[in-house]
């Protein structure tokens, strides 16, 4: 294996490399029999762009590719049976290891399947009307399925991230995600992946079953008994995996409801920021025009301001802001891009870390404060926009100088946008933080801070802001037997990587 340093036109360039390798390993050009690409990166700290490749070579001797070692699966149709409440990819990757292990898995899931959510997302657009069980958020594979399908983690010691990265290529996703730094799978791509998957489930005898929300949670001694469904439908089983996502406020609600221990949670709050991707390429490159053997660029800022981190938060090159409320009362926004980032705007939540201080006007609500907090926010950009999904939204320099923008340009976000001075949204800690922050991202990024870019208020769906604790060794709900609190919804990951590690976390101990 080897490292080398290329300029971007090269480094797909097969046999500009074998002679690169040639001279530097000193080999006859006839002897590199081929040149597998293990990883790819670039390098854009520089004036001189490059790109980081990790290399193995065969010398003398044929590649002879691989055996995929793909996870063997078992039919479970007449098996034990596993409940999961959420088909996610926490839900999702639950089932498929539940398959490994011979027990049946029934997803039960509130929103529609992927293919049918369309319908509801254009309804959003065009008509602005919520379908509070089928959204962005809701419904087959979750909120990531259509937000853009970013599989990039930190999380690389919670378990076996290529393992997640090859079960996503066995369903269809390019083998490139397992070379690229920051593999990405694309909101136009991700949902045939995804029917794939739910296909290999009910293959093998697991079930899926849409339109279902979960009201309640059987609970008999302290121990899990089934759910009940919204049509009346009970089903029963001793284990229950709750792999809701971050927004399934009803059933945050319920455990509080039923005194079953969730705890409030610090997450983060912001806008959402829209600059043309041109801009942001000649900033990172450091260039008049992206070459063509460059990706749009992405960018990454983080600064403390007033003791808090103000940072940037799925940042999408080449994307759209889309509306991703999931009630009918309320704005939220967040960002995709397609699977070659080829719209001419780039978008990247900007948000303020929250403590849990923050919410002590709340402390009624008890664990549900910070969600109380963050639906006042999303209820009040609603009120403000004109009770409509338009966005609430500002010029950014003029943000940052708490002037009400004139007129705003159009944007990606395609409701609309109603010209609202941010501060009237936003609390007072949260707007001043970001005011600074935006400044000080211009010193790191200049032309950042231009007026031609369009905030958008609120980004409020960054993580859960409640969690339900679960042992450590059991994975189980302290006080509930049974029940296994799983992925983002209960607190315990960041995305789709994350999100589907732990569902198989949750499943191996179930």
């Amino acid at each position: 294996m080897i490292q080398l340093e290329i300029e971007p036109k090269f480094a797909k360039n097969f046999d500009v490399l074998k002679k690169i390798i040639s001279k530097k390993l000193q080999l006859k050009l006839f002897d590199i029999k081929y040149i597998e690409v293990l990883k790819r990166s670039i390098d854009a700290r520089q004036k001189k762009i490059k790109i980081n490749l990790k290399l193995r070579i065969f010398i003398k001797q044929d590649f002879v590719k691989k055996e995929e070692k793909f996870p063997i699966y078992k039919n479970v149709e007449n098996k034990e049976k596993v409940i999961i409440v959420g088909a996610g990819p926490a839900g999702l990757f639950a089932a498929l290891k539940f398959l490994e292990r011979g027990i049946k898995p029934i997803i039960i899931e509130r929103g529609k399947d992927v293919r049918s959510r369309r319908k509801d997302l254009a309804n959003i657009t065009k008509n602005h009307i919520v379908n509070e069980d089928s959204n962005y958020c809701f419904g087959e594979g979750g909120a990531g399925t259509y937000s853009d399908g970013k599989l990039y983690t930190r999380s690389k010691k919670r378990g076996d991230v290529n393992k997640i990265l090859d079960i996503l290529i066995m369903h269809g996703a390019t083998p490139e995600i397992r070379v690229e730094a920051h593999p990405h799978i694309g909101t136009n791509k991700l949902p045939k992946i995804i029917q794939k998957i739910r296909q290999t489930i009910i293959e093998y005898g697991g079930k899926v079953l849409f339109n279902s929300r979960v009201i309640d949670i059987i609970i008999k001694n302290n121990q899990v008994d089934g759910v009940t469904l919204q049509n009346g439908n009970t089903i029963f089983s001793n284990k229950v995996i709750l792999a809701t996502g971050h927004s399934a406020r009803d059933i945050f609600e319920l455990l509080h409801k039923k005194e079953i221990e969730i705890q409030a949670k610090s997450f983060a709050l912001g806008v959402r920021v829209e600059h043309t991707q041109e801009l942001i390429d000649q900033i990172q490159y450091k260039c008049k025009t992206r070459g063509e053997f460059l990706p749009p660029a992405p960018y990454s800022l983080v600064k403390q301001v007033n003791g808090r981190g103000v940072y940037s938060f799925c940042m999408c090159p080449g994307g759209i802001i889309a509306p991703c409320a999931t009630s009918q009362n309320e704005v939220v926004t967040n960002g995709w891009s397609p699977s070659r980032r080829d719209y001419p705007t780039s978008n990247s939540g900007i948000v303020v870390e929250l403590k849990k201080y923050d919410f002590e006007n709340y402390s009624k609500y008890g664990p549900l404060a910070g969600l109380e907090f963050q639906k006042e926010i999303e209820q009040k950009a609603w009120e403000i926009a004109g009770k409509t999904q338009k966005v609430p939204a500002q010029r950014l320099v003029d943000f940052t100088k708490g002037k009400l923008s004139t007129n705003i340009p159009k944007t990606s976000y395609h409701p609309g946008t109603s010209s609202i001075e941010l501060s009237e949204v936003l609390p007072d800690f949260i707007y001043k933080n970001l005011q600074e922050g935006f400044k000080q991202f211009n010193t790191q990024m200049k032309g950042y801070l231009t007026n031609e870019a369009v905030v958008h208020a609120p980004e409020s769906r960054t993580s859960s802001p409640v969690r339900i604790p679960r042992d450590r060794n059991t994975y189980q709900h302290p006080q509930i037997k049974g029940l296994y609190p799983c992925g983002e919804g209960a607190g315990y990951a960041g995305g789709i990587i994350s999100a589907a590690i732990d569902g198989e976390k949750c499943a191996e101990h179930c």
